[in-house]
């Protein structure tokens, strides 16, 4: 019997679930740089918990990145519910561009990672600083969410698809080899079958490198919730979900395949069942067996199988 896309996928990302990321031996980190939302996403409940958007100050974050290294991290990941809001709402003069840039400077960080972005604030600037700097990564997380515009009018985000295919085009401009991850919300009230198809079609012409999709549920206190009834079936929901899970098994797989016999650069963030896993610079997972201790290192590794969701190697 056929085996549900979904549940494969997750096979593979429980190999890697029970490995904690904050323990004291990780070589990655999460540091946040901006608390809050101001954009008030319909279906979202951040603003109203979390407050309006805070940046912390750059001197601050450039302290716990340099305290980081020093612990033996070599990859930061700036975290935000809105990364590209960073610093508008500080006395000095300073943006998302001009902390990476800062970061990049300092000696022992090895990679630098940034989400999650909202398209509306992702400017052509930023993304030129992002190919300019040798430590950013080559990979972005950029929401979509629909393909449809009458239903992203719905969720209050503030562009169209055509201007989301613009940008996908702009950052593929100026960093060829970018890897791109997207959100996508199954099933938002009044989503029709037509509404959906245009959602798939963008995910088919766009061929992201990974897709993270939702079933949309109403959650109290939203706009969403207060505005609109939760009123697409439970069924059709899932087997939109199921569709986009599948044509997206399908595309990771050729991009992935296109990796084979290929030497990457792994940074190893732990070992699962006698093999170390880690992520290249496009964020793909990557398994190899090594009988030495290689938490930690910078290591190149040439891929001998391919999947949609990971990678096999060899050193």
């Amino acid at each position: 019997m056929k085996k549900n896309w979904a549940e494969r996928k997750k096979l593979h990302v429980d190999k890697i679930n029970d490995y904690s990321v904050s323990n004291n031996l990780s070589p990655t980190a999460y540091v946040p740089i901006i608390q809050g939302c101001d954009n008030f996403c319909s279906y979202c409940i951040v603003p109203y918990r979390r407050g309006r958007e805070r940046s912390y100050p750059i001197e601050e974050i450039i302290r716990k990145v340099s305290t980081l290294v020093q612990g033996g991290v070599k990859e930061v990941t700036l975290l935000g519910q809105n990364v590209n809001s960073y610093g508008h709402d500080l006395p000095s003069n300073t943006n998302l561009g001009i902390l990476l840039n800062e970061i990049n400077n300092i000696e022992g960080i090895k990679r630098i990672r940034f989400l999650t972005n909202h398209p509306k604030d992702m400017s052509e600037e930023l993304i030129k600083m992002m190919a300019s700097l040798e430590k950013v990564c080559e990979h972005i997380n950029l929401p979509i969410q629909s393909g449809d515009d009458i239903i992203l009018k719905a969720m209050r985000r503030n562009y169209t698809s055509a201007q989301y295919i613009n940008l996908i085009n702009t950052l593929r401009k100026y960093v060829p080899e970018v890897s791109v991850s997207t959100d996508i919300i199954v099933g938002f009230p009044d989503e029709t079958d037509d509404q959906f198809e245009r959602t798939l079609n963008i995910v088919e012409k766009t061929r992201f490198d990974a897709v993270h999709t939702a079933i949309y549920s109403t959650r109290p206190g939203t706009i969403a919730a207060r505005k609109y009834h939760d009123n697409v079936l439970s069924n059709i929901k899932k087997e939109r979900f199921n569709r986009i899970e599948e044509l997206q098994a399908g595309i990771a797989s050729e991009i992935n395949a296109r990796l084979q016999d290929k030497t990457l650069e792994v940074l190893v963030e732990g070992n699962k069942q006698g093999k170390w896993f880690g992520r290249t610079r496009t964020d793909k997972l990557v398994f190899f067996e090594s009988p030495n201790n290689c938490l930690g290192q910078l290591i190149d590794v040439k891929i001998v199988r391919t999947s949609p969701w990971s990678l096999i190697g060899r050193i």
